[in-house]
């Protein structure tokens, strides 16, 4: 593995990588990078102690090398994690391209730009995707993969193989959608909250606390669509929206909601029927249930440790809750 940038996501990745049982060789131009890399470094690997280290794991495995060559000459995939300034990110992947064998998959941790504006200057853009993950990468298992216009279909599976292997879980996309996914849905949520608070109708307490207490351990294990496939009851998705399409029109929010046409209705009751796959609506019913409780008591858990921490509880019962 190659890490080129690293910052708090780059060293986020070094971490990871390292993990899971892997050599990885970084590089960032800042001149005081290998002390904060490790310092970084040292900080994630308790947690990732107490999530299990795969076999050979070891933060010895970290080369930190002079020069960028260096960095990426030997590697088999180069994850890069530079600024989010496209003019850099083009001269990088440009550079990262000469440096690199043509087989070898290079990914941006990018979190604002197209891969196809990032590729025009690269050689061999066939070969860059976007390897996109959420803070801290080192903790948080998604990633999403996207090509480029120019990007070919097997460095995008291989990407996702790739990172499948080392625990990621893999939101493999068919085309570029900007902002990505998750940042999507998360900028939503965000957007809504200052709404609210601007307008007086929730404090910053109240909205964090609905989320955490309402909808924040349900999405932990189920999304947003198969909870509100559940909400409908054994009519499923599509009594849902049939029961409840009509308050998409509601002012409950300041974004404006898509219209309910036919195929987005059969889009989404076919798409949740297929995530259901063969589960019975019953046994969705006692999955969602066995893994709430199993939420609830790991935050119950994270809670006690933090009042032990304040109190006269001991450093076994804070660790516990943090690796919880």
């Amino acid at each position: 593995m190659a890490c080129v940038g690293t910052g708090v996501i780059g060293a986020g990745w070094v971490a990871h990588f390292l993990a899971r049982g892997l050599d990885v060789a970084a590089w960032d131009p800042a001149p005081d990078f290998a002390a904060r890399l490790h310092r970084l470094v040292d900080a994630a690997w308790p947690a990732l102690d107490r999530l299990g280290l795969a076999p050979g794991a070891s933060i010895d495995r970290l080369t930190v090398c002079p020069t960028l060559v260096e960095a990426v000459t030997d590697a088999d995939f180069v994850q890069e994690s530079a600024p989010e300034v496209l003019g850099l990110k083009l001269e990088l992947l440009a550079e990262l391209g000469g440096a690199t064998s043509p087989d070898v998959v290079v990914a941006s941790s990018t979190s604002g730009f197209a891969m196809t504006e990032m590729q025009r200057a690269c050689a061999t853009p066939g070969r860059l995707v976007v390897g996109h993950p959420f803070n801290p990468p080192y903790l948080i298992p998604l990633v999403e993969v996207v090509g480029g216009e120019q990007t070919l279909p097997w460095a995008v599976e291989w990407a996702a193989q790739f990172y499948t292997a080392t625990g990621k879980r893999v939101l493999s996309m068919d085309h570029e959608v900007p902002g990505f996914v998750a940042n999507r849905l998360q900028e939503a949520v965000w957007r809504e909250a200052l709404h609210m608070v601007a307008a007086g109708d929730a404090t910053v307490e109240q909205i964090d606390l609905a989320m955490t207490e309402g909808p924040g351990p349900r999405w932990a294990f189920m999304g947003p669509c198969l909870t509100f496939h559940l909400a409908g009851g054994e009519g499923g998705m599509a009594h849902m929206l049939d029961h409840f399409g009509p308050s998409l029109a509601a002012p409950w929010t300041r974004l404006s909601a898509p219209e309910l046409t036919p195929a987005l209705r059969q889009q989404m009751v076919a798409g949740t029927a297929a995530e259901a796959g063969d589960r019975t609506f019953a046994e969705l019913i006692v999955e969602r249930d066995h893994n709430l409780t199993a939420v609830l008591r790991a935050l119950a858990a994270v809670r006690r440790g933090a009042l032990d921490a304040d109190g006269a509880g001991g450093s076994e019962s804070t660790e516990g809750g943090a690796g919880t």
